[in-house]
């Protein structure tokens, strides 16, 4: 099991602003802020990572909150819902909660799961859906106690024009296999875990292709145990015909992009060495922590980024 992909890592998502970005999930949505650090390449833009306790892979949803972007548009080419895992019973609270904070929610449901359907307030869609079979930790607020606390994902659905390609890698790579199809929607899962192992595919060709902006998914990144075995999925993305990047040290993780056909940015991370390498589990998210190349900047840095209280 241990030189597979053992489902989703995490996502990384963009948004406009990082005040209502950082009060939405932590405050509304009652997720962890696990790290405050900053975008490697654009230093005075904030990385937030939310997550449960620990920031365990698979829980960790990401943003870069570029102040003043605007919003993009779902579309081909990109992920375009994340599914969270909520507890068996719970969707009335969520329904209820949401509408305090007058997001409106929508009841579905799909492959025979119940769920409901919202978006953030940069327009980025989302689905709570029901599972009674989560056993991952939570992350508890004052007012989201462990009975309705979100668990981490689901599954994150990619829409796509063509899909056979983006089966390919799914399937040939990274060792999903398909458990069910209703129409135009997949869905692919890997028995390596039993939580954050499934992908969606929608698949329509007369769909418009995305613009990445706020709102909508960057990249998503699947998750393997170490970077031995991240280096093995280099290989195999190489064999299979695909451009990929080498190794990149993020600091709580090692990575390797690569954009499947379908346009969707790909990223493998490893698990190790993980969100308490530069904060004690008790301290997470509550100082800014910079990558090693901008620490020398800290001061302009500071200065530069938007003021979140």
């Amino acid at each position: 099991m241990n030189n597979r992909i053992l489902g989703l890592h995490h996502i990384t998502a963009i948004a406009d602003n990082a005040k209502r970005n950082l009060d939405f999930y932590t405050q509304v949505l009652g997720v962890r802020l696990v790290k405050k650090t900053v975008n490697f390449d654009d230093p005075g833009t904030y990385h937030f990572y939310f997550g449960n306790e620990e920031g365990t892979p698979g829980t960790i949803l990401t943003f870069f909150p570029w102040e003043g972007i605007g919003k993009g548009t779902n579309g081909a080419g990109l992920a375009t819902h994340i599914g969270y895992s909520i507890p068996k019973g719970s969707i009335d609270f969520w329904k209820n909660r949401l509408q305090q904070f007058n997001v409106n929610a929508e009841e579905g449901e799909i492959f025979g799961e119940k769920l409901i359907s919202f978006k953030d307030p940069d327009g980025l869609q989302l689905q709570f859906i029901e599972s009674s079979t989560d056993e991952r930790k939570v992350w508890t607020t004052e007012d989201i106690k462990e009975e309705n606390a979100l668990k981490g994902f689901h599954n994150v659905t990619l829409s796509l024009k063509k899909a056979e390609p983006t089966i390919k890698v799914l399937t040939d790579i990274f060792g999903y296999d398909l458990q069910k199809q209703e129409g135009e929607r997949y869905r692919f899962a890997t028995d390596a875990v039993e939580t954050a192992n499934r992908v969606d595919i929608i698949e329509n060709d007369k769909l418009l292709l995305g613009r990445n902006a706020a709102g909508t998914n960057h990249h998503v990144a699947f998750r393997v145990k170490d970077d031995n075995v991240l280096m093995e999925f280099r290989e195999k993305v190489l064999s299979a015909g695909l451009n990929i990047t080498p190794k990149i040290d993020r600091d709580y993780f090692y990575s390797l992009y690569f954009r499947e056909p379908g346009g969707v940015l790909f990223e493998i991370a490893t698990d190790n060495p993980g969100f308490t390498v530069d904060e004690p589990l008790n301290e997470l998210g509550t100082s800014l922590k910079l990558p090693k190349q901008h620490e020398g900047l800290r001061e302009k840095i500071e200065e530069a980024l938007p003021k979140l209280s």
